[in-house]
């Protein structure tokens, strides 16, 4: 949204948001749309639209910690990777997202790179075998539908200001503007 924002094409988005939370378009279809209306993109405009964005405060606080006890932590979004991978300065050992292609765009995106839910879950595995842990070592944190099957996946799950069909799922819910805090509802049986 905050990329759009930047373009000036926040209404086409918030109209794509609501096809894809409501099931009428993909992630693939998603991801192509979303990048006819970003044809103009900058990376003056994604480092103002990652400035910009409404982040969880401690957000590098959680993953200082989680690294001194030498855990991991991984971010895996259906966003853009050109934004997401930006997260690997604030102390994320992993970030995937979305296969586009590098700003200003030259080339497609190529929809076979557009990451959906059961995406999020081979990433995962695939962290976890290059970590050395296993599913039952880790914890999920999410806020949309495309975060289902990993919450499904992993035996803890955090729903962050979602809606009331993922927070049903999930083994904890959060709603509130602070990462710590979330981290906090599972942090003693971690």
């Amino acid at each position: 949204m905050e990329i759009s924002r930047q373009l000036g094409r926040e209404a086409e988005t918030v109209a794509l948001d609501r096809a894809i939370a409501e099931g009428r378009i993909g992630p693939p279809e998603y991801a192509a749309q979303v990048y006819d209306l970003w044809t103009d993109l900058t990376d003056a405009h994604v480092s103002a639209a990652f400035a910009a964005a409404p982040w969880l405060a401690r957000i590098r606080d959680v993953w200082a910690e989680i690294r001194s006890t030498g855990d991991y932590c991984a971010v895996v979004s259906l966003s853009p990777s050109f934004f997401v991978e930006r997260l690997l300065e604030w102390g994320a050992h992993a970030a995937h997202g979305s296969g586009f292609p590098a700003v200003p765009f030259t080339e497609p995106v190529d929809p076979s790179g557009v990451l959906s839910a059961a995406a999020k879950v081979a990433i995962a595995d695939r962290l976890c075998e290059e970590f050395g842990v296993v599913r039952a070592d880790c914890v999920a944190y999410g806020d949309s539908s495309s975060d289902k099957e990993l919450f499904a996946a992993v035996p803890v799950s955090v729903a962050v200001n979602a809606d009331a069909h993922l927070a049903g799922l999930a083994t904890h819910s959060y709603a509130g503007r602070d990462l710590w805090d979330a981290y906090a509802l599972v942090r003693p049986a971690r």
